[in-house]
């Protein structure tokens, strides 16, 4: 199986043989449900859906209660797909998935939606130093750009040039990140390092390759 849907559930600390310690990252991952698996012949390529995530069957549209009944499973909340296999790795429709489809040691990338930070200045936003002290009546350029650009030529500005605009909430995919730990009786697992996105975001874990 290529990977699984989770949540992130916080950050802590282990230490290994050395006394060394190690920041991680606490994921649930899964159980996770295939709602479909899809296939060259009928869908032009091959792909399982995973669902996660409990979800109220009067929030649900009749259309997917329909959809998560074949699969013999309640409303689900998130809903993806994996397309890439190992071989043997095939799932079948309505199986249920956990934890366990990963080991420890292993690497996977993790892919979430960062945290949102509104619409920021340059200074925080690309780490801009501002236009410099507050001498020779500069009381308000502290955090400002300062110039953008040449006048006659070329009358305008080129495109990608850093300015102040929404900062975060990007999609964003964290890569090679060891698994260190795994819970099997709780679905978690601790991974090395940090994963985007707030507590309790949902995330989508990929086995590396």
């Amino acid at each position: 199986m290529s990977g699984l849907l989770g949540k992130k559930v916080g950050m802590t600390s282990l230490f290994d043989a050395n006394g060394k310690q190690i920041p991680c990252t606490v994921i649930e991952a899964g159980p996770c449900v295939v709602t479909q698996v899809k296939t060259i012949e009928k869908d032009g390529y091959e792909a399982i859906q995973l669902a996660f995530g409990e979800k109220k069957e009067s929030r649900t549209t009749k259309p997917m209660r329909g959809h998560f009944a074949k699969a013999n499973t309640t409303p689900k909340q998130y809903l993806a797909e994996f397309s890439r296999f190992e071989e043997g790795s095939k799932k079948s429709f309505g199986e249920v998935l956990d934890v366990t489809v990963f080991q420890e040691g292993e690497f996977v990338d993790v892919v979430g939606t960062s945290k949102g930070k509104g619409f920021q200045g340059v200074v925080k936003r690309h780490g801009f130093s501002g236009v410099g002290d507050v001498t020779h009546g500069q009381h308000d350029r502290l955090r400002a750009p300062g110039s953008v650009g040449a006048s006659s030529y070329p009358s305008r500005l080129f495109k990608g040039l850093r300015m102040a605009g929404q900062t975060g909430a990007k999609r964003v995919k964290v890569q090679n990140l060891q698994i260190v730990k795994i819970i099997p009786e709780k679905n978690l697992m601790l991974v090395k390092g940090s994963v985007p996105g707030p507590k309790g975001s949902i995330l989508k874990i990929e086995r590396w390759s």
